[in-house]
């Protein structure tokens, strides 16, 4: 790889959880202006067997962390989950998740397309990665996944949103 996985991957979590943020903002305007419950687009799913909007954007926020905490070699930091978050603690949620990908320092990432990653160790879902592969082909996957879902499921709830905005700033 030409390029460190630092670059690879914690650019890519800021842009798109800049994303989320805004999404979560627009989401949160269309709510108030249409004089919507705010619980009704936070627990809002695409389907009935899938996560609703707000456990999107958590787990959004669980693989940007934990990927990032994992290709630095770093303990992947736990925060505690409210049992129905409304805006301002999705909100506080995501920038608790910058802050610490964005103090992770590059030299972090120095061995990380090398280093030996175990999901889920000693049970029988035990999972184990190079850190280039994590990263690729399963680190980012999930993360785009669970980002697009809260954009799928805002916009499907008649929030105006567009392109640029599940692009985010890049």
């Amino acid at each position: 790889m030409t390029h460190s996985l630092y670059n690879a991957s914690i650019p890519v979590f800021r842009q798109m959880l800049g994303s989320v943020k805004d999404i979560l903002t627009k989401t949160e305007a269309h709510a108030t202006a249409r004089k919507i419950e705010p619980e009704a687009l936070l627990q809002a799913r695409l389907f009935p067997d899938m996560f609703p909007l707000a456990r999107q954007v958590l787990i959004a926020c669980d693989f940007a962390k934990g990927v990032a905490a994992r290709l630095a070699g770093v303990e992947v930091p736990t925060l505690p989950d409210a049992q129905r978050p409304g805006f301002a603690e999705l909100h506080e949620r995501i920038g608790q998740v910058l802050a610490f990908v964005e103090g992770l320092p590059a030299a972090s990432f120095a061995a990380a397309a090398t280093r030996q990653i175990t999901l889920q160790p000693g049970t029988p879902r035990e999972k184990q990665f190079v850190g280039e592969h994590y990263l690729l082909h399963y680190g980012l996957p999930q993360f785009f996944f669970h980002v697009n879902a809260t954009y799928a499921i805002a916009r499907h709830n008649g929030v105006e949103l567009g392109k640029s905005d599940y692009m985010g700033r890049y």
